[in-house]
């Protein structure tokens, strides 16, 4: 079944929400598969605003053109015939959640804001260029498509592809004939381009989408057969070929979506070409042939679409031809699959394999290229196809459900569990995943080290026991981070279009094979493109003849020039000379060079293969850099037909760099380095990456590749944003405790409210106050539950071990070596051209930081992993942060989450344990992944399309800079990874350092056809090249190297003889055992002897015992790793400098048991290296630790005289070895070095030890403790140095620092500091203080205490440190110290009676505090709904408002689900995900929203029926009754029904199970079954259809329940079985038309909506002035597309209370005293915390509570605003008492009863009485009586400035003026002006304006009276 995917639309000017129409369900067929060639998606234009799908594979029409995988897919939407997708909503960069759309605008979306983007949301200007384009484009017009057609393919392809005039051009209609004609040419010759595979594949993908294809082509086609030109017939052919090459490659890349349309093309270039060969015109056989192959594979493709098969462009569709059912001996080695196939790994296989030739010629090329083809992918395939084999055995021995791999060890692969992946990260090779998998197993891995995930390394990742598989190569590795169980990988193209139809949260097995892919695969493609006649060298390589001939170029010209080569005291006298005259040659001495040397570099300049080994010392890389001296100053005779440069190859990093340095001291420029990881300063502008960013690179970079690259890296850039905007999401949510507003959407709502209303538990907090982190208290990480809690599983002695690490030495890791050799720089980066990359890498970790600070609760990446705990808050000491840490990242780290059913049986998340709580938030951030990596699919898709065209743009750059090179220099990597550069560049001279270490394919595939010249360097007799499988080494001979078989074969070769490096005593070791003759050079017989040993070289014997390391194959000895280690300290006493020292040792596992022996202190700058990875290097004293030593007698490779050779040939001056003398004995080589070393008693079972001062004084060392007698290098004996201090050294016996300048005497200081006689504390060497530090026994004035205080302190000044003896007010002694204030606060506990008159025990200060303690009673009060209400009295701030009921509602719901919400009235609708799915899609909404029917064709099919009808509809045909004829895994036949998915269960190996009687027919020998896929259930077929027949029954009068059938035994309501289809689509029918009732009509809906908008329009002027905030979250909620029933009623009542709420503000404003109004707020507040609270649904009891606290306010308003009126007055004094006693019967605590409300309103109305509230002399009564008699409307009462009043009749405006006839003041006014001083009279009717202006009137009313 098909994965549904998450689409969001283009991200317009505002970030959408996540809602209704957002998701899309896949069409088309369900299966994605490969196109030809590949391509990902890519954006269209103008004004469609659809994805369209690009794919591609390898083609199968066209053997040269074998490209291979497919290149990503979109994910979603249309899978097949590029059909088109809608978009229904939101942008894609929708954020979900309150708290997070508001922080990922500061976060993720500040990416583009700082680098000049868009800060998260692309513009809109945007939207019709997805491809990436600029609307400016520059139009391609028909001379410059003429000028392009003669320019090379790749060009033309790069140019069109990347240019928008091009897509523009080819949508024009109509188009002249001339035109059309150019483009088909031009378009034709882009597609012979065979290097850029990418571009091809965005260029096919612009035809097809064009008017050019559907509908030019067809007009111009169409057209050919009623032209009568003969002229222009003539030209059809040619045109006609052009036009079928360009339907070829588009039907190839994207067969599903183009058929159609070719179809119709090829069958009217039938007819033309019928009608035009009727009337003579002639076609060439190839446009016959190609036009046959357009028809056959169109005809296969219409097949495929008939039987349904025919998926999208993302399937390898491809003809059958007969070579497919040859034997594999027959096979051509081309045709061989590189990656394993799944019948490799199931069957037993067994490949056709020949050994390499050793000792004889072969007989052609091809068997040549096949041996070597076969050996090498056996080598990489079988270590991986026998693990697996392994791991499925021992999988079915020991039963499916167990998990036995975890326990085993598997000798050649390495599985990983419960793998899965976390984060897409954007590399330069295209898209990459960071994947997570179960650490647990593999806690003992040392990853430092560890070779275990090593960069390039091929991974395979299954979740079906490897029916179906992904192949990936880790493309990083950090081992910080695969400590925690994460690595980065790379997929491959074709796993790549298979990731898309996964699952986004499945869980792998990841299976690592222990070969190193990447090398491999360069390899075995170089092989598979090289042909026969392209090989160079075939006479020497493949047919070993022995008589070599001089390069061709020689024999033109001969003439050398070595003057440049020769020593400079005869580069004068040094004339040219024919080469090929050996008498001419000048002499060895006037070379520098000795007789052997001169031999070789005779051999490399005169033959054209060349041989030269060089053994260890023996100057192999200077006489090389002499032969490229004498080639590169003699360039013209090599160089003079075309300029190709020399290329030098080398085995090692480390090498290439040593060579390329040496040419560089004569060949300052021209040098290219090309991958690899360097670490030379002298060549890194050289590097490749270096010269494509350079200022002169750019200027001479052709036009064509600048447009392309610009175009590209814009969309590029683009997806990048997108991309790690979602990244960073991702990466935060596994970095820590996220915070809880993240993961609102993901709980269930009543465990958001929960959450929200944590249990008091401590009475010190204050009521009122919030708790600042609420998921770190809940996960049980807050600082008090922390401290009180014991430590769970943190394990205190890691962490110890960790910190000792710390102080370690660094070794240079073999993972990391290894590593450093893999990793091939191509010259390119995605991101900002050079000098950009820091920037960016800056603004990333701002990004980074701010969505962290934004996101989490606790970072575990800062150092303080605190996130907003304050300092006073924070008390958790060091040791308890660590163990918070780790106990955070070991759960961070686990995989079990809890299941959707126990989610739903949490009541109270409060009351789970910690385990069940990390359960569940596991559970929570699943989700909230889930959802992120669904939204970042389609960038990820649109991305690694860009970077494989940028990558075709990169290689024509790359190019550009290699044909300019003189010397370019690669790995052998490198080189097989850059073939087909090479191929291009076509180098004539090529010198490979270390030959010998490298496999014969290896140096195959670094040759070109253009190759004359060959010099391969190197020394058999070391180091041989390495291969994966030993049984190909020794019995295939795939060991051997090219130069080590030519040299056997006979052809001439020289050695050079004279070494340079070892003092003669160790090179003897090497001669003759291991080389016949080896003469020393007279500079190694001057060495000096080694101080403070006797010999300068020595074997120790022991025979202690090794162990095994538990990862992998590798050794240790402890008692050699303590030796060598006390060694070294020992030879660095003698005062030799660190980098003089090197420790090898023979296995990795031994490198780091001798690190946790070496402090970084005392050895930092000692080397220690294995063996194999110190070839080419050299010291002057190297210590040896061989490590075996082991009862079976057992050497491993110590038996290699070639590991031998190198091990014991590095050191100049001294050598040290020890190990088991005794089994090393057995080996012939060994038991021959010991003959010699016993000559001069150069072996022992100790090592003499000399003291330097005494000599006469040695010491025997036997082991590690013997050292001991030499403390410090010498002896035991006193120093006896007297120090310019007095003392005496306090040391002993010690070589190094003779003059004592660097020693610092420890005696204690005699000085006497003050007149007291004191002496200094310190020691000799520390300065003495200035002040008298001694401490004496002082009285203090203050308070006459005797205090320790210091000499010379003042005791006025000190502390005193006694404890207070004062009382405080309370009574309780004080707490402070005598010296300090006395404590404010007593926290002595008492009882304390609160205010609600609860009783408690609590500190002594809240007795004389305002603010008062929580008060912990149990509140019991019975709510509305009939149950106790289990808050406390201050959780219910005593029962004004009431915590919610938190009992469950657990009525069934229509879907089948159970309500999840708290004791409520009304069910909402679920809001649980959807479960309703078929094999097409699934519903992506909310479970309680209609689903959107499934409209594709009816997938129930098989033999002998077919459905007719659409998915949704109940189906028109019958269940079929006919057995299944499948088999299963085991063996046995299936069990199931024809058409009906096989159960996994079997009749034989699962009995017990099958036949468990249910219905009561399971026993019958014939019986069927049916399994339901949506818990599993097995039940017999006939019994299970009746059961699915019947009709369901309610319990009450057997009424019909609508609902979905269940299974008969988990009651799973069954959603997922073609085979009950029809009833399955008949209950969903009647559900969603119960669901439409349940959420309303939408006309309903919306009218309600247009009412509760005008309703807030209406008031929005208060709201938006009072309560700003909440006025904009209703104008959002407004605004929502989807609305509920129960959506409204919770928006109606928060209106109604919000308006109310801002009337009384408005109030509070204009008519409170200060006093009044600050208290008054304080009421205000409280109300809006309630109503605004996250568990507000407005309940009856909500609701209840809310209006009492309402009228309260109300209340408590009016008498606020009488008191203001009476303070104008002056009468506050005479009502103080009345108002005093009011205000208290409204502050009271408890909720405000109708009978307080009555009580308060009667002593309103009695304060009324007494003092009138209108303060116009006269009662209430009288008032009313005044306004009612003269009839006046409101806003014509007017009082003059002393507050007279009077009337204004007619309209109330002013229009005369008067005189007040109780005061004389001015009155009335004019123009309806009132003069200064008057105003509406509101005491006499309320009236705010005066009633002359009908605007100004309608002020006068409240709304609400209308």
């Amino acid at each position: 079944m098909e994965r549904p995917t998450f689409r969001s639309g283009r991200r317009g000017t505002h970030n959408g929400q996540f809602e209704n129409g957002q998701y899309e369900n896949g069409h088309g067929h369900g299966q994605r598969g490969r196109g030809r060639g590949g391509f990902q998606g890519d954006r269209v234009r103008e004004q469609e605003v659809r994805r369209r799908a690009r794919s591609q594979g390898p083609g199968q029409i066209d053997a040269d053109r074998q490209r291979g995988g497919a290149r990503g897919g979109w994910r979603g939407g249309h899978r097949g015939g590029g059909g088109e997708r809608l978009r229904l909503g939101g942008g894609r960069n929708e954020q979900a959640g309150g708290a997070e759309r508001q922080g990922m605008r500061a976060g993720a979306a500040g990416t583009g804001a700082r680098r000049g983007g868009h800060n998260g949301v692309r513009r809109e200007g945007r939207a019709e260029n997805r491809d990436g384009t600029n609307p400016s484009f520059r139009y391609l017009g028909y001379k410059t498509l003429e000028d392009l057609s003669k320019q090379e393919p790749s060009v033309v392809a790069i140019t069109l592809s990347s240019n928008p005039g091009f897509r523009v051009m080819l949508d024009e209609t109509p188009m002249r004939p001339d035109l059309v004609q150019l483009i088909c040419l031009v378009v034709s010759k882009a597609f012979t381009s065979r290097t850029d595979r990418g571009t091809l594949q965005h260029l096919a993908n612009v035809i097809k989408e064009s008017k050019f294809l559907s509908i030019t082509l067809l007009h111009y086609v169409g057209g050919m057969m009623s032209d009568s030109n003969q002229s222009r017939r003539a030209q059809f052919p040619q045109h006609l070929e052009h036009i079928t090459a360009i339907l070829l490659e588009v039907i190839s890349i994207f067969p599903a979506s183009s058929v159609n349309t070719v179809n119709m093309l090829v069958t009217l270039l039938q007819g033309s070409i019928n009608t035009l060969r009727a009337s003579g015109v002639d076609f060439l056989p190839k446009v016959e042939e190609k036009m046959e192959n357009l028809k056959d594979l169109i005809a296969h493709l219409q097949e495929k679409s008939r039987k349904g098969t025919l998926r999208s462009d993302k399937d390898t569709y491809g003809l059958l031809t007969n070579s497919d059912n040859q034997d594999e001996e027959q096979e051509d080695f081309r045709n061989i699959p590189l990656y394993p196939t799944p019948e490799e790994f199931h069957q037993n296989h067994k490949p056709f394999l020949r050994p390499n030739r050793t000792s004889q010629r072969y007989t052609n090329t091809h068997l040549y290229l096949d041996t070597h083809f076969r050996l090498l992918r056996e080598d990489f395939v079988r270590p991986l196809r026998e693990g697996i084999q392994q791991l499925l055995q021992n999988q079915m021995a020991m039963g499916r459900n167990d998990n036995p791999a975890k326990m085993k060890h598997f000798d050649d692969i390495r599985v990983y569990f419960d793998t899965h992946l976390v984060v897409p990260k954007c590399t330069q090779t295209g898209l990459a995943y960071i994947v997570q998998f179960d650490v647990q197993p593999l806690k003992f891995v040392r990853w430092q080290n560890s070779k275990r995930l090593l960069f390039g390394s091929l991974v395979c990742l299954s979740y079906d026991n490897f029916e179906s598989f992904l192949f990936a190569t880790v493309s990083d590795r950090d081992p910080k981070y695969l400590e925690k169980g994460q690595v980065q990988i790379t997929f491959t193209e074709e796993s790549r279009v298979k990731l898309a139809r996964i699952q986004t949260d499945q869980l792998f097995l990841m299976v690592e094979t222990t070969a190193y892919f990447e090398a491999y695969r360069y390899v075995l493609e170089g092989l598979q493109e090289q042909t026969e006649d392209d090989l160079p060298f075939q006479r020497y390589i493949v047919e070993c003849s022995t008589d070599v001939s001089p390069p061709a170029y020689l024999q033109r010209r001969g003439v050398y020039d070595l003057s440049h080569v020769a020593k400079p005291e005869h580069k004068k006298s040094i004339r040219p000379f024919n080469s090929l005259d050996v008498d001419a040659w000048p002499d060895m001495e006037e070379l520098g060079l000795d007789e052997s040397q001169m031999k070789a570099f005779q051999l490399a300049l005169t033959k054209e293969l060349a041989i030269i080994q060089g053994p260890p010392g023996t100057g192999k890389t200077y006489v090389g850099l002499k032969i490229a001296q004498a080639l590169l100053t003699n360039k013209d005779l090599w160089n003079d037909v075309h300029s190709a440069p020399m290329l030098v190859v080398c085995y090692t990093n480390h090498a290439l760099d040593q060579f390329l340095e040496g040419i560089h001291k004569f060949l300052k420029n021209g040098i290219v380095r090309v991958g690899g990881r360097s670490n030379s300063e002298i060549l890194k502008q050289f590097n490749l990456r270096e010269l494509t960013h350079s200022q002169h690179f750019k200027r001479t970079l052709p036009s064509h590749l600048r447009t392309a690259y610009n175009q590209i890296y814009k969309q590029l850039c683009e997806e990048e944003r997108a991309i790690k905007s979602r990244s960073l999401e991702l990466e935060c949510s596994l970095k820590g405790v996220m915070r809880e507003t993240f993961l609102e959407r993901f709980m269930l709502g009543r465990h958001w409210m929960n959450l929200n209303s944590p249990p008091m538990e401590d009475g010190f907090e204050v009521w009122s106050k919030k708790t600042p982190n609420l998921m770190m208290d809940w996960l049980g990480l807050g600082s008090t539950h922390f401290q009180q809690r014991e430590p769970e599983t943190v394990n205190g002695k890691e962490e110890e071990a960790m910190e000792e690490e710390e102080d370690l030495i660094e070794i240079e890791e073999e993972a990391e070596l290894i590593q450093a050799e893999r990793m091939i720089d191509d010259g390119w980066t995605i991101g900002p051209r050079a000098g950009r990359d820091d920037k960016k890498k800056r603004n990333m970790e701002e990004d980074v930081r701010e969505v962290e600070k934004l996101m989490l609760a606790m970072n575990l990446d800062n150092v303080d992993i605190r996130a907003e705990q304050n300092t006073a808050e924070w008390q958790v000491q060091g040791h308890q942060r660590k163990k918070m840490k780790q106990k955070i990242r070991q759960e961070l780290g686990k995989s079990s989450t809890m299941t959707a059913q126990q989610e739903q049986n949490v009541v109270d998340v409060w009351s789970l344990n910690l385990k069940d709580r990390w359960r569940l938030y596991r559970l929570w951030v699943s989700r909230y992944r889930i959802e992120v990596r669904t939204k970042a699919l389609e960038s990820e898709e649109a991305y690694q399309n860009s970077v494989d065209r940028m990558a075709d743009v990169k290689r024509q750059e790359n190019l550009h800079v290699l044909r300019e090179a003189t010397v370019i220099g690669m790995t052998t990597t490198g080189a097989a990874k850059f073939r087909k550069a090479l191929q291009e560049v076509r180098p004539c001279l090529v010198i490979v350092e270390e030959a010998a270490e490298v496999l014969e394919a290896h140096t195959i595939t670094t040759l070109s056809r253009a190759c004359q010249h060959l010099i391969l360097i190197g020394d058999h007799q070391q180091l041989r090249p390495s291969a994966t499988v030993f049984e190909l080494a020794k019995n295939f001979n795939l060991e051997m190297s090219m130069f080590e078989r030519l040299v056997n074969m006979g052809l001439p070769y020289v050695r050079l003889n004279y070494q340079h490096r070892m003092r003669p005593d160790i090179a003897r070791l090497l001669t003759p055992h291991i080389y016949s003759a080896l003469e020393n050079h007279p500079s190694v017989y001057e060495y000096e002897n080694i101080k403070g040993l006797n010999t300068n070289l020595f074997f120790l014997e022991h025979n202690h015992l090794e162990e095994e390391i538990k990862d992998g194959r590798s050794h240790q000895n402890i008692h050699e790793a303590k030796f060598v280690v006390a060694l070294c300290r020992y030879l660095l006493l003698q005062e030799y400098k660190p980098e003089q020292i090197t420790i090898l040792t023979t296995y990795t596992g031994q490198l780091h048991c001798l690190r946790k022996q070496m402090p970084a202190s005392e050895f930092s700058g000692v080397k220690v290296h294995v063996v194999d990875k110190y070839q080419g290097e050299e010291n002057d004293i190297i210590l040896l630790s061989l490590v075996r030593s082991n009862p079976q007698g057992k050497v491993g490779f110590l038996n290699i005289p070639n590991r031998v050779c190198v091990a014991l040939s590095r050191a100049k001056k001294g050598l040290y070895c020890i190990g088991n003398s005794d089994i090393l004995s057995r080996v012939e080589l060994w038991s021959n070095i010991f003959h010699t070393l016993r000559e001069k008693e150069q072996v022992g079972r100790a090592l003499t030890l000399c003291c330097q001062n005494h000599p006469n004084r040695q010491i025997e060392a036997s082991k590690a403790d013997h050292f001991s007698e030499a403390p410090e290098g010498g002896c035991t004996q006193p120093c006896q140095f007297r120090l310019d201090c007095g003392h005496v050294c306090t040391r002993a016996c010690h070589p190094y620092d003779p003059e004592h300048k660097e020693f610092n005497c420890t005696k204690k200081c005699e000085k006497i500091l003050c007149d007291k006689g004191h002496k200094c504390t310190l020691t000799c060497h520390e300065k003495c203080p200035k002040k008298c530090p001694v401490k004496v026994e002082k009285i203090i004035p203050q308070c006459q205490h005797t205090q320790m205080v210091p000499c010379y302190q003042d005791p006025g000044t000190f502390t005193c440190e006694e404890p207070c003896q004062k009382l405080l007010p309370c009574g309780h002694r004080c707490d402070s110290v005598c010296g300090s204030s006395c404590s404010t606060r007593c926290i002595v506990q008492v009882t304390l009676k609160l205010r609600c008159g609860h009783i408690q025990q609590g500190p002594c200060f809240y007795k004389t505090s305002t603010v008062q303690p929580e008060c912990r009673a149990p509140c019991n009060h019975q709510l509305k709904c009939g149950h106790d209400c289990r808050g406390t009295c201050s959780r219910c701030y005593q029962g004004r408002f009431h915590a919610p009921c938190p009992r469950r509602c657990e009525r069934l719901l229509i879907c089948s689900h159970k309500c999840a919400e708290p004791c409520t009235r009304d069910c909402p609708p679920c809001r649980k995900p959807c479960e309703n799915c078929c094999v097409h899609s699934k519903c992506m909404r909310e479970c309680g929203q209609s689903c959107a029917p499934c409209i594709e064709p009816c997938n129930w099919q098989c033999p002998h029926l077919k459905c007719s009808k659409l998915c949704h509809e109940p189906c028109d045909r019958p269940p079929c009754t006919q057995p299944c004829k499948k088999t299963l895994n085991c063996g046995h036949p299936c069990i199931g029904l024809c058409g009906d998915k096989c159960p996994t269960k079997c009749r034989l190996c699962d009995h017990d199970d099958v036949s468990e009687i249910f219905f009561g027919t399971e026993d019958e020998p014939d019986a069927r079954f049916i399994q339901l896929e949506d818990c599993g259930h097995i039940f017999e077929s006939t019994a299970m259809d009746q059961w699915m027949s019947e009709v369901n029954q309610g319990p009450e009068e057997q009424q019909v329940a609508i609902k979905l059938k269940e299974c008969p035994r988990c009651k799973t309501p069954i959603r997922k079985n073609l085979r009950y289809g029809s009833h399955i689509n008949r209950s969903l029918g009647e559900i969603e038309m119960v669901k439409k009732k349940i959420n309303g009509r939408k006309s309903d809906i919306e009218e309600k909506i247009r009412i509760l908008k005008n309703q807030w329009d209406e008031n929005q002027n208060i709201g938006q002035i009072y309560m700003p905030k909440e006025d904009k979250e209703i104008q959002q909620k407004l605004e929502k597309s989807y609305l509920t029933a129960s959506d409204l009623w919770i928006l109606e009542n928060k209106i109604d209370f919000l308006i109310r709420v801002a009337k009384l503000l408005k109030v509070e404003k204009e008519k409170m005293l200060s006093t009044d109004s600050y208290r008054f707020r304080q009421g205000v507040n409280q109300f809006m915390s309630w109503l605004n609270n996250t568990s507000q649904k407005f309940t009856d009891q909500q609701v209840f509570d809310l209006q009492r606290e309402l009228q309260r306010l109300n209340l408590l308003a009016e008498l606020n605003v009488r008191c203001h009126i009476a303070d104008t007055k002056d009468q506050m004094s005479k009502m103080q008492s009345e108002v005093q006693e009011i205000r208290h019967a409204l502050e009271m605590p408890g909720q405000f009863t109708e009978q307080d409300q009555v009580n308060v309103k009667e002593a309103l109305k009695s304060l009324d009485e007494k003092f009138p509230a209108t303060g116009l002399g006269i009662s209430e009564e009288e008032r009313k009586m005044i306004v009612s008699a003269m009839r006046m409307p409101p806003g014509h009462w007017h009082k003059c400035p002393n507050g007279h009043v009077y009337v204004i009749t007619e309209c109330g405006g002013a229009n005369q003026r008067s005189k007040c006839p109780d005061c004389k003041a001015s009155i009335g006014g004019q123009n309806h002006t009132l003069d200064s001083g008057n105003e509406v009279a509101t005491e006499m009717d309320g009236s705010q304006h005066s009633a002359w202006s009908e605007a100004n009137n309608l002020l006068n009313f409240d709304p609400h009276d209308f």
